[in-house]
């Protein structure tokens, strides 16, 4: 019988979702697609990452984020939602938190929303259909 000793990792290297201290850094996604939100949670968690929660819209996504609030070290942030778009929930959070750190998710062709959210404070943003090795990069480069 074979031992886990007998097939060394494939992956060697340490997780990228993880602080210099060891621990996760932790993200909340929100998105009104629960396949987006599926798909980047699955991503992050392959990685390291924990997703501390999960919103459907912009509205509940403040809510969460301040309910969560300092235990969030990234927000991801769908930007065409109901109720509530992820521009204006952007503003709601970083009036509340100067220095959040969201990375807004757009379809392509959205420009314009994606420019003004990096203007209101947005760290990146990711288009979709999401690449994995793409959101590591931004994920992990909006963290720095």
């Amino acid at each position: 019988m074979k031992s886990k000793g007998d097939f060394p990792a494939m992956n060697e290297k340490d997780p990228e979702g993880l602080k210099p201290d060891g621990t996760a850094y932790r993200v909340l996604i929100v998105d009104d697609s629960m396949f987006v939100a599926k798909q980047l949670s699955q991503i992050l968690t392959s990685a390291g990452f924990e997703v501390v929660g999960t919103a459907a819209d912009g509205q509940a996504g403040v809510e969460k984020f301040k309910e969560l609030h300092p235990k969030v070290d990234l927000v991801t942030m769908d930007i065409t939602m109901p109720r509530m778009d992820g521009v204006t929930a952007l503003q709601q959070i970083m009036d509340f938190d100067k220095d959040a750190r969201v990375v807004m998710i757009s379809a392509l062709g959205k420009n314009d929303l994606v420019k003004n959210s990096l203007m209101i404070g947005a760290k990146n943003y990711i288009v979709k259909p999401l690449d994995r090795q793409k959101v590591l990069e931004r994920i992990l480069h909006s963290l720095k």
